[in-house]
């Protein structure tokens, strides 16, 4: 739902909800900040978010409902399934034999407005409320569905057959629901990973949601071997191996949306632990922007991907994004005019259009046989998921060097890194320089959830402790140079956000990821540094202080005074 602030200003300047002198003030700095006026009116407490909701409510000419304290009967309130409910921010609140009532954070949502009237075959009456009000509503879900879960891992989880017949076993139908319930409420709160890890006693099964594992439930140890076998027959594995590691995959589809699950068994010392990948398929369309490149970053990453050849490189550690980011730039560069090949361990992501290939160390197919045969089948780009040791480092910089364009990954800190890291691999100066045209540092930070997050003031001792990382008078200079953040912001007045906590993020104050980036362009003063084999040091200072180059924390640091992540999450995550 979107009112402009003009309108949204005339408006409450008619209606004396605020005084004209408050209202003149918050305005000016909604301008000068670059935020919403309504943003800026709740940050002051100028206005409360039931009161705003309320006036805008008004101005679009549509019904507001409180639904806060209010029971929902749990006919109604199920008439929307929990994921679009949650997805969406929407909640059915009453229903006649003709019409049904919701309340909307959007109301001008005309898709989800349109996919109940379909589902339900009644006149929809869309409501205005409060964030705050839906999401307590939203929790008379969880309730309900918190005890069917709890009464169904305990019955089922007591009726595990234990005879020895591991194939029946796995189709029982305990063990059935009890998988199928893992995965359902895994997809539910966008698990990116599920951990069923057999303990002395019982089972824990952990959700890494938003890179940081939680607890999920604690399950009868006598659940395990059905469980596991269960997830081996999903995934095509051997039921009698209980000694070996095993790999496989397998697809669900829930609420729309197919999800691919990678599963990984580990033997343990009490039993077959069990990892299983959760990959959205169905999840299309990803941009550089909405990973989080912005400003000066995402014109040189938009300007290099252009270039019919060389080398663009990801660095960062394991689960800090990077394959994202290259399939985000392979779906960019997905036209029917080129051929774009790949060579993965594993492939994550089916991509159309997009020739990817399976590494096979065992059958001597490396990323370095896989790339020399590559390059005989006519590519025009060339991803290859990391690179690993020279060999297959002197492959892709041939291929670079001979008319291609290659994605890749490597393992550094820094972007800078990235270039003693590649000269340590046996590459030749004189060919890092001429190949590479940038490299992209990240790391991903939880975003803050919208619902609940709270303006506070950045302490003097946080003050101490950034400037012993970094010089902020110098940060902050040099993004108000790149308009990132407001003029009027200096050290002694920094306002941050904090993670409060609601039903909407489960209790965590965050919900979701964005990245953190460091962008190194191949320039002529990098190519002089490289070719003299400078340290990283060397090569960041060069990148900052000739090239412009923001640093990731400086980065994090300008999107936690956007309010979208904490100064926390910046120095959890680039702390080295």
């Amino acid at each position: 739902m979107y009112i402009k602030d003009q309108r949204l200003h005339d408006f409450l300047r008619d209606s004396n909800l605020i005084s004209q002198d408050e209202l003149a003030a918050a305005y000016k700095t909604s301008r000068t900040s670059a935020r919403s006026l309504a943003d800026v009116l709740l940050e002051q407490s100028l206005i409360d978010a039931i009161s705003l909701q309320k006036v805008r409510a008004t101005i679009l000419g549509i019904p507001f409902v409180d639904l806060a304290g209010q029971k929902i009967d749990l006919d109604v309130l199920r008439v929307i399934p929990e994921a679009v409910a949650k997805k969406h921010h929407i909640v059915a609140f009453a229903r006649t034999p003709s019409e049904l009532r919701v309340a909307m954070s959007d109301p001008e949502d005309l898709q989800i407005i349109d996919f109940i009237r379909k589902k339900t075959g009644l006149r929809i009456v869309p409501c205005l409320s409060s964030a705050e009000g839906i999401d307590e509503a939203l929790v008379q879900y969880n309730k309900s569905l918190q005890a069917e879960f709890s009464d169904l891992i305990t019955a089922d989880a007591a009726a595990v057959n234990t005879q020895e017949n591991l194939a029946k076993i796995a189709e029982d139908l305990p063990v059935v629901r009890i998988v199928d319930t893992l995965l359902k409420h895994a997809v539910l709160q966008s698990a990116s990973d599920i951990h069923i890890e057999p303990e002395e006693k019982d089972v824990i099964v952990r959700y890494r949601i938003d890179g940081i594992l939680h607890d999920a439930m604690t399950l009868p140890k006598a659940a395990l071997r059905g469980i596991v076998a269960r997830i081996k027959v999903l995934a095509n594995l051997k039921l009698d191996e209980h000694r070996l590691p095993q790999d496989g995959r397998f697809k669900i589809e829930q609420d729309g949306k197919k999800i691919a699950l990678r599963v990984s068994i580990l033997p343990v010392f009490d039993g077959e632990k069990v990892v299983m990948r959760l990959l959205d398929e169905s999840s299309k369309g990803l941009t550089l922007e909405a990973i989080g490149l912005t400003g000066r970053d995402l014109d040189i990453v938009h300007q290099n991907i252009a270039r019919p050849n060389g080398m663009i490189l990801v660095t960062g550690p394991t689960g800090s994004g990077k394959t994202t980011t290259l399939y985000t730039i392979l779906d960019i560069l997905n036209q029917p005019t080129v051929n774009i090949s790949t060579v993965e361990d594993p492939v994550e992501y089916r991509m159309e259009r997009i020739n990817q290939t399976q590494v096979q160390a065992k059958i001597g197919m490396t990323f370095a046989a896989a790339l020399r045969a590559l390059l005989r089948q006519d590519p025009d780009i060339i991803m290859v998921g990391e690179i690993r040791d020279q060999e297959t480092l002197e492959v892709a910089m041939h291929a670079a060097m001979t008319g291609h364009l290659v994605l890749s990954t490597l393992h550094t800190n820094s972007a800078a890194g990235a270039i003693p890291r590649m000269v340590d691999m046996g590459a030749e100066t004189f060919l890092i320089a001429s190949t590479l045209n940038v490299v992209i540092a990240q790391r991903l930070v939880r975003r803050l959830c919208t619902a609940c997050r709270a303006p506070v003031p950045l302490a003097q001792d946080a003050v101490h402790s950034l400037n012993r990382i970094i010089n902020l008078e110098e940060t902050l200079a040099r993004l108000k140079k790149q308009k990132r953040i407001a003029d009027d912001v200096d050290s002694a007045h920094i306002s941050l956000y904090r993670a409060v906590g609601c039903d909407r993020c489960g209790g965590t104050g965050y919900k979701g990821r964005v990245g953190i980036f460091e962008v190194l362009e191949m320039t002529q003063e990098i190519e002089e540094a490289t070719l003299h084999a400078e340290t990283t040091d060397t090569i960041t200072t060069i990148a900052r202080e000739k090239n412009g180059m923001t640093l990731m924390i400086e980065d994090g640091l300008a999107k936690a005074l956007a309010g979208l992540t904490t100064i926390e999450e910046v120095l959890r995550v680039t702390k080295e």
